[in-house]
């Protein structure tokens, strides 16, 4: 089992707690295939979780469904997680704000988790797929009419899990890293609503992201340090996670001549990518400035910044976009209901 960020030490400054430690091994007992399982156990014992439950309550929460060695091994790897008191880094979220993870957050989280699995494995087996682009909604942006906030690439492994390859903001700091991450924690991040979406690329496009993501060194080749969550589009100071994806997706179809960010954006917009325009006002730009060290709009250009148009990657957008231009088919939504 593993869990790689492409652009970091893994080791932070967060110890494994004891408990932790013994919990992922007496799963490990239980079921030797832990390999085999879509979610990772290394951010566990390197204390990449949100809040404190110990493992007796996480195990107590677990539903019958969820009781078979396989998922039995899943949930003591998110109890372990949910023991660390420190949390992992997330998409434009502060650490030091966050509160204990609910039994039921960690339950619902797994649940999509597992029917993304199943439904991107019913892919595979139906027509080979073997990347796909893969979003959640971790927060309620429906007033800017979006309703996801954050993707990456999965893709599947030759062991057989889907991995997810994405950049994450390093706990509202002003930097991101890439990370490698398992469906369970892709997903286990309190979402502001428990639904997925998905959009399978063309064959060729799969083919050509596929060579990138298993290679981390060009997955990490458009890796930009300095993050703001609304980092401008065709900017080269800032980038976000959504912008990183994107711009990976075009140095993934011409490597010959798509080595740099520039070239990457110059790409895009030679083949028609819109980024979303967000309309925010000067109070709404200073208060997001002075409060958050991972937002920034001084790389935006001054005419469209002072006249509210702030223009940056969205899931919406490129799902939209990978469908027009016949890059990828249309989104498929899954959900768990309320």
């Amino acid at each position: 089992m593993t869990y790689i960020p492409v652009s970091r030490n893994t080791t932070r400054c967060w110890p494994p707690k004891a408990a932790a430690i013994q919990a992922v091994q007496a799963c490990a007992g239980a079921r030797r295939a832990a390999a085999f399982s879509p979610f990772s156990l290394r951010a566990a014992r390197h204390g990449k979780g949100d809040g404190a439950l110990t493992a007796g309550q996480a195990l107590a929460c677990i539903p019958r469904w969820a009781r078979s060695p396989w998922m039995c091994c899943a949930f003591a790897v998110l109890a372990c997680v949910a023991v660390m008191t420190a949390t992992p880094a997330h998409a434009g979220r502060s650490c030091d704000s966050r509160k204990p993870v609910p039994a039921q957050v960690i339950e619902r989280g797994m649940q999509l988790a597992a029917q993304t699995s199943a439904a991107l494995d019913a892919e595979h087996a139906r027509a080979g797929v073997r990347v796909v682009a893969l979003a959640r909604a971790g927060q309620d942006l429906s007033k800017y009419g979006l309703r996801y906030s954050h993707m990456g690439w999965a893709y599947k492994t030759p062991e057989g899990p889907w991995r997810v390859a994405h950049k994450l903001n390093e706990c509202g700091t002003a930097v991101g890293h890439l990370y490698r991450q398992g469906l369970g924690e892709f997903f286990l991040d309190d979402l502001w609503r428990y639904e997925a979406v998905y959009a399978v690329p063309t064959p060729e496009v799969q083919q050509r992201l596929l060579a990138v993501l298993q290679d981390k060194g060009r997955t990490k080749t458009l890796q930009h340090l300095p993050y703001s969550m609304v980092s401008y589009a065709w900017g080269r100071k800032y980038q976000q996670s959504n912008q990183w994806a994107l711009e990976t997706l075009a140095m993934a179809m011409e490597p010959a001549t798509v080595r740099s960010r520039d070239q990457a954006q110059a790409w895009l917009q030679f083949k028609g990518y819109e980024p979303t325009t967000l309309r925010l006002g000067p109070l709404t730009r200073m208060g997001g400035r002075v409060g958050s060290a991972n937002i920034a709009f001084d790389d935006h250009p001054n005419e469209k910044r002072f006249s509210d148009r702030i223009e940056t990657v969205t899931v919406d957008s490129v799902l939209a976009w990978m469908q027009r231009t016949q890059l990828g088919a249309a989104p498929v939504v899954l959900a768990i209901k309320n």
